[in-house]
């Protein structure tokens, strides 16, 4: 049974997670990271030496960096879906696999902080209105090349989707103030209709 180390409510465990539960794959997590440790144990080096997670091990074929683990479990177990065969579409969808972990998550990553891991009365109200406001110009760009596709990849759900809808979930889910961006959030209700995504994305944010 494919091994997952990482902890649920990680951004980047759940790419890996949504993955399992669209493509059908059994999985068994185990609790790693932050506050659970395991990451700095002898055998976990062995895993992974960067020591982070998410790292998984598919019957032998050890993974780790969830845009890697995302494009493996996609190909192996969802060709045709998630993972689209036609090079040409493959690539429009995988572009946003790494647009997710470069562009998207770097923005929202300060706002995160900010108030999942800030005290509240150390937050710099300054700060957080232009981490708001950078952010708001990031999912913009989403929301522009929304408005001619169903989906990141173009009509189909796939692996962009994914590596991108748990972002998204953090920017609907943060107490802030969100322009209007009609086609993202098309988008991201249509996400959000999915019961995979329900299951392992859509959870409280924690601290």
């Amino acid at each position: 049974m494919l091994k997952i180390w990482g902890n649920a409510d990680s951004v980047n465990v759940q790419k890996v997670l949504w993955c399992c539960e669209e493509a059908g794959i059994a999985y068994q997590r185990i609790d790693a990271g932050r506050h659970f440790g395991v990451v700095d144990t002898p055998a976990f080096a062995r895993l992974n030496p960067n020591r982070l997670v998410p790292t998984i091990d598919d019957d032998g074929v050890v993974v780790w960096e969830s845009g890697a683990i995302l494009r493996y479990l996609a190909a192996r177990y969802a060709a045709g879906t998630l993972w689209p065969l036609d090079p040409a579409a493959r690539a429009n969808a995988d572009r946003w696999v790494d647009w997710a972990s470069s562009t998207l998550w770097p923005a929202l990553l300060p706002l995160f902080r900010a108030f999942m891991r800030t005290p509240e009365d150390q937050r710099d109200a300054q700060a957080i209105e232009r981490d708001r406001r950078e952010a708001a110009a990031v999912m913009a760009l989403l929301d522009a090349h929304l408005a001619a596709h169903d989906f990141v990849g173009g009509r189909e759900f796939t692996m962009g989707d994914i590596a991108l809808g748990c972002g998204a979930w953090r920017w609907m889910a943060l107490p802030i103030e969100r322009p209007g961006l009609p086609h993202l959030q098309r988008w991201f209700d249509a996400l959000a209709s999915r019961p995979a995504c329900r299951k392992v994305v859509m959870l409280p944010l924690t601290r």
